[in-house]
């Protein structure tokens, strides 16, 4: 049976764990069942990078500090080894990363998640990797804007062209 210290002990990681988890834009919950330590190494400091942590923690740990938080419906997502990625900060970025990392290597799998405080599944999570970066969209209205101008602006000259030589 396990000590009281140590029970303290579990309690006290729990609740600092779901004190991130509430502060989190994101939490992602992956498979890493078959990845090297350099690979794991590389994805830890691409996510640091970016503002997000990847850290392993024991599945009943996780499971008790989401209780904690008042999300349910990932317990099926936390069987076998889980890779527990929170970011604070944008949530899009930290899932691109991930989706990326899950096309090079194939037995690293998206298992679902929160994203701001909503329940997700890999589904839905892959979808949303998949869409374009807030840059990209501004970029392409940007665009968008700067060409409904351009034409607007050479009608208006044809306008003027056509009076001048009436």
């Amino acid at each position: 049976m396990a000590s009281e210290k140590n029970i303290n002990l579990k309690k006290e990681e729990v609740s600092k764990l779901a004190e991130q988890m509430k502060d989190s834009k994101l939490i992602l919950l992956a498979d890493y069942r078959g990845i090297n330590v350099s690979d794991v190494t590389g994805l830890r400091t691409e996510l640091r990078n970016i503002g997000a942590d990847y850290k392993v923690i024991k599945n009943n740990i996780t499971r008790r500090a989401l209780a904690e938080c008042g999300l349910e419906g990932l317990d099926e997502q936390l069987e076998g080894p889980t890779a527990v990625i929170m970011t604070k900060e944008d949530y899009l970025e930290p899932t691109k990363v991930i989706y990326n990392f899950t096309k090079n290597n194939d037995f690293y799998k998206i298992k679902g998640g929160v994203v701001d405080g909503k329940v997700m599944t890999a589904e839905e999570i892959i979808t949303l990797a998949k869409l374009p970066s807030r840059q990209e969209l501004l970029s392409m209205l940007a665009g968008g804007l700067l060409a409904s101008i351009s034409k607007l602006a050479i009608a208006l000259d044809q306008v003027r062209v056509q009076k001048e030589q009436a």
